[in-house]
C-alpha cells in the first residue's frame, strides 16, 4: 500500500523518530527529490548528458538517504568526481567575460533550472546542518550543471549586456 497515513498531521519518520514535515532534514530531502526529478527531465531531453546525469541521480540518493538516517554516503571521491566532470566539458568552452542569461535549449533551460534548485539543495542542507562532503557535492554540482547547460547551448548563449 503506498499510503500510511502517518503523515496526515504534519509529520514523517526521519533517523528513528516522528518529526515535523518543515524540518530541516525533511526540507533537504525534498529538495534533493526535486532536484533529481529534474535531473531526470533533463535526461528524457538529452541522450549525450545521460550517463553523466544519472550517475549525478544515484548520488543524489545516497545523499537523501543519509539525511534520511541511512548509512551510504557521499565521500570526497565523488566531490573530485564532479570536480573531474566540470574539468572535461570546460574544456571546450569559451571563458565568460558577461553573464548568462539562463536559457537556449530546451535541454539547458532544464538543467538551468535544475542548477537553481541545486543550490536551494546546497542551502537547506547548510541549514540541517549536514556533513562538510553533501555540502561540498551539492556546492560543485551546481557548478557542474552550470557547465553542462553551456555545452547543451553549444555558442549559442545569450549574455546580459
Amino acid at each position: 500500500m503506498i499510503y500510511t497515513r502517518g503523515g496526515d498531521k504534519g509529520e514523517t519518520s526521519i533517523i528513528g523518530k516522528r518529526v515535523k514535515k518543515d524540518d530541516a532534514f525533511v526540507e533537504a530531502y525534498g529538495t534533493l527529490d526535486e532536484l533529481n526529478s529534474l535531473l531526470g527531465l533533463a535526461v528524457s531531453l538529452s541522450p549525450s548528458l545521460k550517463e553523466v546525469l544519472e550517475n549525478v541521480q544515484k548520488h543524489l540518493y545516497f545523499i537523501s538517504a543519509e539525511l534520511a538516517g541511512g548509512d551510504k554516503k557521499i565521500s570526497e571521491l565523488e566531490v573530485l568526481e564532479i570536480e573531474k566532470l566540470i574539468d572535461k566539458y570546460s574544456e571546450d568552452l569559451p571563458t565568460l567575460k558577461k553573464f548568462i542569461i539562463p536559457g537556449g535549449s530546451r535541454v539547458s533551460s532544464y538543467i538551468h533550472v535544475a542548477r537553481t534548485v541545486c543550490r536551494r539543495a546546497e542551502r537547506r542542507a547548510v541549514a540541517a546542518e549536514t556533513r562538510e562532503e553533501v555540502l561540498a557535492y551539492l556546492n560543485r554540482l551546481s557548478d557542474l550543471l552550470f557547465v553542462l547547460a553551456r555545452v547543451e547551448n553549444s555558442g549559442s548563449e545569450k549574455f546580459f549586456e
